[in-house]
C-alpha cells in the first residue's frame, strides 16, 4: 500500500513544525509492507494545496493523511470534517490573510474525511496513546489542505482515502507558550504509526 504523508513547515514564529519533525522522522523507518511518500508543504494559502494535489497526481497513492500542528490541543486529533472556508486568524508565511473567503468557489460546504476515523482514535487509544476525534479543523491552512485534497480526489474520482490529523506541541516548543500542553516525539512517531496501520486496515 502507498502513502502520501505531509507535514508543514514552522509558522506563527516557532522556529519547527511538529508535523513536519514527524512525517521527517517516519520517512527514516521502515513500515512493512507499506511505501511511505513523504512532503513538506508551505504554510502558505494555495501554493500549500497546489503541492500537494501535483503529489496525489505524481504519486497516485492509496491513502492521503495530512499532518499539522495544532498548539493547546493536548491529543492525537483525527479531524472528521473540512469545511470550505478560509478565514486567517493570522498571515501564512507569504503574509495572506484572506477573510471569510471560499476555498474552491461553488463547491461543496464541506468534506468528511474517507479515513476510518473511530477506528484509528480507537487503535491508538488501545496503544495508550491520547487521541480524539476533532469535529474542527479549524479555518488556518490545515483546514484548507484538507477541503483542497477530499475536492480534489472527488472531482478526479480517484479511489484514493485522504483526511487530516492534528498533532500537539513538541516540548521544545511547549516551555515556551505557558500551561500548552505536549507530546513528546517518540510517542507521536509511535502513534503515527498505529494510525496509518489502522488507516490501511
Amino acid at each position: 500500500m502507498k502513502v502520501l504523508l505531509t507535514g508543514f513547515d514552522p509558522f506563527g514564529g516557532e522556529s519547527l513544525n511538529p508535523s513536519w519533525e514527524v512525517v521527517r522522522q517516519l520517512a527514516q523507518d521502515d513500515m512493512e509492507g507499506i511505501t511511505l511518500i513523504t512532503v513538506q508543504l508551505p504554510t502558505v494559502y494555495g501554493a500549500s494545496l497546489k503541492k500537494v494535489t501535483t503529489s496525489i497526481n505524481l504519486y497516485k497513492p492509496d491513502v492521503v493523511i495530512a499532518l499539522g500542528q495544532a498548539g493547546g490541543r493536548p491529543d492525537i486529533s483525527i479531524e472528521r470534517v473540512a469545511l470550505n472556508i478560509n478565514d486567517a486568524p493570522i498571515p501564512d508565511n507569504e503574509g495572506n490573510q484572506p477573510i471569510d473567503t471560499s476555498i474552491v468557489d461553488g463547491g461543496p460546504a464541506a468534506y468528511f474525511s474517507t479515513l476510518p476515523i473511530k477506528r484509528m482514535v480507537a487503535e491508538l487509544r488501545s496503544e495508550g496513546i491520547p487521541a480524539s476525534i476533532s469535529n474542527s479543523a479549524g479555518t488556518f491552512v490545515c483546514n484548507h489542505v484538507m477541503y483542497g485534497i477530499l475536492h480534489y480526489i472527488a472531482e478526479q474520482r480517484l479511489p484514493t482515502r485522504a483526511g487530516f490529523i492534528h498533532i500537539p506541541y513538541l516540548p521544545v516548543q511547549a516551555v515556551l507558550h505557558k500551561n500548552a500542553p505536549s507530546m513528546d516525539r517518540e510517542t507521536l512517531i509511535r502513534g503515527l504509526k498505529v494510525a496509518i496501520r489502522a488507516a490501511l486496515a
